[in-house]
């Protein structure tokens, strides 16, 4: 099978990511909580593109979900599907990068990198085999555009 790893950074990265898990997670019949509750075989044929399958037959989405500050992490797990996360995944600092990119990039976002390349990798470690990586991440401002060209 054909894996994508999905990796999503800043608070419009996780904005639009998270809209596109619900979006594809309704697609394939996946409640909030990660179980299938669809209809149709046909919505389990590619299932493993985006999803890992877990022990407990619940779906987990094979992602990063990276900010330099908590309030979107936050507002992330606080939402309809923030518990269909592995909570490992979720990779954020304190201070925020105050839409600077310099901070982003070289300073805050630096920082944390090694974090994210820990899990970026041991999602990948999980794939038979992995296609490539989904991205999403702002082209201005401070945490998507600096940390996301890292």
């Amino acid at each position: 099978m054909r894996e994508i790893v999905h990796i999503q950074a800043g608070q419009c990265g996780n904005q639009i990511g998270t809209k596109f898990w619900e979006v594809i997670s309704d697609e394939h019949g996946i409640d909030p909580a990660g179980g299938y509750v669809g209809d149709s075989a046909l919505q389990l044929e590619r299932i493993n593109v985006y999803y890992n399958e877990s022990s407990s037959q619940k779906y987990v989405p094979r992602a990063a979900l990276v900010d330099l500050e908590p309030g979107t992490m936050d507002s992330v797990r606080s939402g309809p599907f923030g518990h269909l996360f592995r909570p490992d995944n979720f990779i954020f600092g304190q201070t925020g990068a105050g839409n600077n990119w310099a901070k982003g990039h070289y300073t805050e976002g630096a920082e944390l990198v090694d974090s994210v390349l820990d899990v970026v990798r041991k999602e990948c470690e999980h794939c038979d085999c992995l296609q490539g990586f989904q991205l999403t991440h702002s082209l201005g401002g401070g945490t998507g555009s600096g940390m996301g060209t890292l």
